[in-house]
């Protein structure tokens, strides 16, 4: 299948959950091995994803595949570190700060846990050149790519920032989303990543960024400014009726309450979008086509999980490192039904592998809808 400047990825975020969106990936590529996406977008763990399959030169099949391989394999302390030394650290650290005041800033507490593994394990994937992501540029030249996004939260000025490698020149402002045109560089990665508290921010041109989805209301608009009329979007938000809806007749712990802000913070969003994108369809459906000017109806293909992954998620809690273990335990992992903060950190082989038959599963389910959409 030949390139099609119309066609968008948009990759959400959600920590170890992107292993979904790579099964999705996989089922896809099977179909269409030869499939060029143009435009692909990313936040947080999807941009991890994203900048993988926008920088390598190999066909598309082979690209999932690897990348499947890749999250399989993954464990937990090739993320952050897990060993008793390091997290007694941490912990020390944060609780001298909270104890300490205003001379907090002497314990260097910046994070919950060390993600150098992390960046380590970024550099052997990606294989930058002085930071900077050569294949993504090479792919631009080849025609095989339009333009890559890469979303991270600017704590330095309260804006949602989206750095944007493409071939035509392209600009947006709105309120407290901007774009930056720009080579892709690691640390864009490793800041759209940066989950706030539980990773360190990173500091790019002498600003301090975190996790992509904190200040991004509008995921879709990337894709769209960048000239997607045709969007595949992967959502990591699990949706299901009220009635299913676990119920805790107890206190909420701590694991219960954070969960559900990260849920708002970042999956949530991605379904409203959705939501406000049909809205805009219908709206514009109703004007003349010779009236429309530079409106243009989008269509979107939203595939999520048929699974709550957070209820999954304590099915493999056992297989934590200890320490690690111990750490969530102290925060109720083992008190709620749906682990969602547990499911953002479990980066456990069996939980991803399970996660990655999802995503394929689920996208084996629609590929009549998929492919239609595909050809359309």
């Amino acid at each position: 299948m030949t390139l099609t400047n119309d066609l968008a990825l948009v990759l959400s975020g959600g920590g170890a959950r992107g292993a979904y969106q790579v099964g999705f990936v996989q089922s896809l590529a099977r179909r269409h091995p030869e499939l060029e996406i143009p435009i692909i977008t990313g936040v947080s763990a999807g941009a991890i994803n994203a900048a993988y399959l926008a920088s390598r030169p190999a066909c598309f099949l082979e690209r999932a595949e690897t990348l499947a391989g890749l999250w399989s394999g993954l464990t937990t302390d090739q993320i952050f570190r897990v060993d008793r030394l390091s997290l007694a650290r941490n912990v020390v650290h944060w609780s001298t700060r909270l104890l300490l005041g205003r001379s907090s800033n002497r314990t260097g507490a910046r994070s919950m846990v060390d993600t150098a593994p992390l960046c380590a394990m970024l550099e052997r994937l990606l294989q930058p050149a002085h930071r900077y992501l050569p294949g993504i540029g090479n792919n631009l030249a080849r025609g095989r790519l339009k333009a890559v996004a890469i979303t991270a939260s600017s704590y330095s000025t309260g804006q949602s920032v989206t750095w944007v490698q493409g071939t035509e020149p392209v600009h947006w402002e709105r309120g407290h989303r901007k774009l930056v045109r720009c080579k892709i560089r690691l640390d864009h990665i490793l800041a759209s990543a940066a989950l706030p508290l539980l990773f360190p921010a990173v500091r790019i041109n002498r600003r301090w960024f975190g996790d992509g989805g904190i200040r991004m209301t509008a995921p879709l608009a990337p894709a769209v400014h960048l000239g997607a009329e045709r969007i595949l979007a992967v959502s990591t938000r699990f949706v299901n009726g009220v009635d299913a809806i676990p119920h805790i007749d107890s206190y909420p712990p701590p694991a219960q309450v954070v969960g559900a802000l990260f849920n708002a913070i970042f999956l949530d969003v991605f379904d409203h979008d959705a939501v406000r994108l049909q809205h805009v369809n219908d709206l514009i459906g109703k004007i003349p086509v010779q009236e429309r000017g530079d409106l243009r109806p989008i269509k979107l293909l939203l595939l999520r999980p048929s699974r709550d992954l957070g209820k999954l998620a304590s099915e493999y809690e056992a297989a934590l490192p200890r320490a690690f273990r111990f750490m969530t335990r102290g925060l109720g992992t083992q008190e709620t039904r749906s682990n969602d903060i547990l499911s953002l950190l479990m980066f456990q082989p069996d939980y991803l592998a399970h996660l990655i038959e999802i995503g394929y599963a689920d996208a084996e389910a629609r590929r009549g809808e998929i492919d239609a959409f595909l050809e359309s």
